[in-house]
């Protein structure tokens, strides 16, 4: 890629990780499950008004949308606001990538190779160190709500593969029309109308304009400009070169972590991080074929087109 390609990738990375920061802010004043559907609300209305409707069967569209959107920041945002670090956060999200081949394999019926199996398997492990660390030294709930952020995320990504869109950023943000309604009824039976209305007015509170201020950053900067970079990043190089950029994103939010929001770690968290990133990285890599003189290589059926080495979701 290009340098200043390069340097787009890396800026991403730098956007999503810094979104865990602003996700925090926002739940300083929102309850988390109303936070979903107004984040997803503002993204629905210009969609609906503005953007053709994707071309892909409505089942594939619904299941992404109540899988990456609903199910993943349901998870998210209620293991974060009852205790899970930011950082932490952006790190225990990124078992989707063990959790999108395991559902591949028993769904898809994709193979599963050694090097993938063993990536899946370290990756497991450093999420078994990082739990066992949090059960020792906090409540491990926020750790298992945002993990199962992490298997809503894989499941979005099943449906947004079977959909194989032709435009994946008018899928990504018409897959925002599906979460809105079912959090506003879960927001509304769980957290309550009281609680809704008094962060819809009470903007004297403390924390109530840095968290206004993180929605707008989610949306705008999080979802709208870092998707559409990344796509636009997607669409111009393989796979294998682009999402490699990814594993930067639990690096930039642990660091912002640290020092915006004071965050630290414990050594063993440190070490099942780097299990965790090192396995979801081995796990993605494809080995490319080697064509013999004269012989045409043979293409993996199963794969989408332009998928290339790596099979990384963000």
């Amino acid at each position: 890629m290009p340098v200043r390609h390069v340097l787009l990738a890396m800026a991403v990375a730098v956007m999503w990780g810094c979104n865990f920061i602003a996700i925090d802010a926002s739940l300083q004043h929102f309850p988390p499950m109303f936070l979903v559907a107004i984040r997803f609300a503002l993204i629905a209305i210009p969609t609906v008004l503005l953007v053709k409707r994707p071309d892909v069967p409505l089942r594939w569209l619904i299941g992404y949308g109540l899988g990456f959107g609903t199910l993943q920041f349901l998870f998210l945002y209620w293991g974060m606001a009852a205790g899970m670090p930011a950082g932490l956060a952006s790190l225990v999200l990124q078992a989707s990538g063990p959790f999108t081949m395991l559902l591949g394999a028993t769904f898809l019926r994709e193979r599963v190779t050694g090097p993938r199996l063993l990536g899946i398997l370290v990756a497991v492990g450093g999420l078994a160190v990082v739990g066992w660390q949090r059960a020792e030294h906090a409540s491990v709930l926020p750790f298992l709500l945002t993990l199962a952020g992490a298997l809503g995320w894989a499941v979005g990504n099943i449906c947004n593969r079977r959909a194989r869109a032709a435009n994946p950023l008018h899928l990504t943000l018409w897959m925002s029309v599906v979460p809105p309604l079912p959090m506003l009824a879960l927001a509304m039976s769980v957290e309550g109308p009281s609680r809704i209305v008094d962060s819809l007015t009470g903007f004297d509170e403390p924390g109530a304009v840095g968290a206004v201020f993180g929605l707008l950053y989610t949306v705008v900067i999080g979802t709208i400009l870092g998707s559409g970079l990344w796509t636009w990043l997607m669409s111009r190089h393989p796979a294998g070169v682009v999402a490699p950029f990814s594993m930067l994103v639990p690096i930039t939010g642990m660091t912002a972590a640290w020092l915006i929001l004071g965050e630290t770690v414990t050594l063993p968290e440190v070490l099942g991080g780097a299990l965790v990133v090192g396995g979801v990285l081995l796990a993605s890599l494809r080995r490319r074929s080697k064509a013999l003189p004269g012989k045409a290589v043979q293409r993996d059926p199963a794969a989408q087109p332009g998928e290339v080495e790596v099979a990384l979701r963000v």
